[in-house]
């Protein structure tokens, strides 16, 4: 091999004025020189002193690069022989070892045998490469990314959003009311004590002192009927859920969901390979009819204190009765308390946790809508024969940790600022629920009714059945307004009400009249035409 065509070659690419350090110009030029085969395997590199001079660089330099081929695989050194190209060919026999579908157009050489296909000189190479090198045979961009079948329909039904705050955002809270000075000093106090064991993972299911803490609100709270010992500390609802699933179910078991219900559970089951059984919800809640019935799911998730989407509470005779056909069929239900603690005009409802008496209820609840989403501090109660195997999942598959943050929380807590926090916001939540439902009532009088507006941070505003709730939230988000549809919440193509989610709770009480206006204005263009009450 002609040591001139190599150090001509890379002397033309070499960019001494390039932010680039030479060396790693170097280093970069001659691996994929060797990787596109335009340095053949045994091809003998010139010598660093050669080399160095031909490039008017350090030998120094040349030799870290050399050194550092050496270490990666890519070149290997015979003491008194020189350096020479390894062979990194990918193994024809392995890759071969399930051959694709025969192409409609086979390459010329396809009918060649692998030792025929001999690589190009280096000089042929240089002669024909372009400027800028870059793989042989890159993969398609689809090819590159294929995705499962579940991961394609993960992401074509996703209903995560660009935006998260605004304007009329539902189940965000408004984390600028949050006390951060108050959290910001006792996480001061707590670095300053420098505890190492809040630095390391979370072992046991969580921070004790916050579990007991918890177990101690819960309780008062929610009726929830639990010890320190069967609360879990998780993420969120996402995780929790996420971890049930993979710990009692198997691919392909039936669960039981809400129709309609919260896109992002939706999506956890369907990912973890679940058969959905989408089951409607009337105004009493989960009403499975008679062939839901005669075939039990492994699992059944509910919001049976505030459905979501639409709010309605699961009366006390189907709770009852969710209960006993979970024990005689060994049916697990993951209760998702969303917005419990937000109950505008009566006191929060009891959790259907605390009416279980057969270890069946697995209750999942979250403090991001209390204080603030980035929080991600969430909690699960498991029954008493579940504790162990729950403690060990979550520490096998997610190395939990946050215990500093875990700590905070329970001063929090234990210093009654949780509890104080809650009923301030509970009560200006409900102011902002009031502006905006007198919004609605003076622009469109009874036309479009408001449905689920007892409790959580959004309630429902229900549009004609002809309207495409869709194309009405593609619009608001068009005029700086941000509402969800009621349709995305719904499995099937069809669903039985139209209507859009409208969270109030992080708009400022000034901005609620001017967005419902702009959102009222949408409305009437693309479903009402002309509006029924004049402004």
């Amino acid at each position: 091999m002609d040591t001139v065509i190599l150090s001509d070659w890379l002397v033309a690419r070499l960019d001494r004025g390039d932010a680039e350090p030479v060396y790693r110009q170097l280093l970069r030029l001659l691996q994929q020189a060797i990787l596109t085969s335009q340095l053949p395997p045994g091809t003998k590199l010139p010598s660093s002193r050669t080399l160095a001079t031909d490039l008017g660089i350090a030998r120094n330099t040349v030799l870290h690069v050399y050194d550092q081929l050496t270490a990666e695989g890519y070149v290997h050194s015979t003491t008194g022989s020189g350096t020479y190209v390894a062979d990194t060919r990918p193994d024809r026999r392995a890759v071969n070892a399930r051959k694709p579908a025969a192409p409609d157009h086979p390459r010329e050489d396809a009918a060649l045998p692998v030792d025929a296909r001999v690589a190009p000189t280096f000089a042929e190479a240089v002669t024909h490469a372009p400027p800028v090198m870059v793989a042989a045979h890159p993969l398609r961009h689809t090819e590159a990314r294929d995705l499962s079948a579940r991961g394609r329909r993960l992401i074509r039904e996703a209903g995560v959003s660009a935006k998260q705050w605004g304007a009329f955002m539902p189940g965000v809270p408004d984390v600028s009311e949050f006390p951060a000075r108050t959290w910001s000093r006792l996480q001061a106090k707590l670095w300053k004590q420098a505890n190492p064991e809040l630095l390391t993972y979370a072992p046991g299911g969580g921070y004790r002192p916050l579990r007991r803490a918890l177990s101690d609100y819960l309780r008062v709270a929610r009726s929830v009927n639990c010890t320190p010992d069967q609360i879990i500390i998780t993420t969120g609802i996402h995780q929790s859920i996420d971890l049930a699933v993979r710990l009692l179910t198997d691919v392909g078991d039936r669960a039981w969901v809400e129709e309609p219900c919260y896109w992002g559970v939706r999506s956890v089951l369907q990912s973890s390979g679940l058969t959905l059984a989408p089951i409607p919800v009337d105004d009493e809640g989960l009403n499975p009819r008679e062939p839901d019935l005669r075939t039990p799911p492994r699992l059944a998730l509910v919001t049976p204190s505030h459905q979501y989407p639409l709010g309605m509470v699961m009366s006390l005779a189907r709770r009852r009765t969710l209960l006993e056909y979970a024990r005689q069929h060994r049916v697990w239900i993951i209760e998702d308390d969303y917005d419990s603690e937000f109950r505008y005009g009566s006191r929060p409802l009891a959790s259907l946790q605390g009416l279980d008496d057969a270890g069946s209820v697995i209750y999942v609840g979250s403090l991001g809508k209390m204080l603030f989403p980035g929080l991600r501090i969430g909690y699960m109660i498991a029954p008493e024969d579940l504790v162990d195997t729950f403690r060990t999942g979550i520490a096998e598959l997610y190395r939990e940790g946050q215990l500093m943050q875990q700590a905070v929380l329970t001063e929090f807590i234990m210093d009654g600022y949780l509890t104080s926090h809650v009923r301030r916001m509970r009560a200006l939540y409900g102011e902002r629920r009031q502006i905006l439902i007198d919004a609605i009532t003076a622009r469109f009088g009874d036309t479009l009714p408001v449905m689920g507006d007892e409790a959580g941070l959004h309630f429902v505003l229900g549009l004609p059945l002809h309207a495409n709730d869709r194309a009405v939230a593609a619009a608001a988000y068009d005029a700086g307004v941000i509402v969800r549809p009621l349709a995305g919440y719904y499995s099937g193509e069809m669903p039985s009400r139209r209507g859009m989610l409208l969270g109030y709770a992080c708009v400022p009480n000034e901005k609620i009249g001017p967005a419902f206006d702009t959102l009222a204005r949408v409305i009437e263009n693309t479903v009402l035409r002309v509006s029924p009450h004049a402004a």
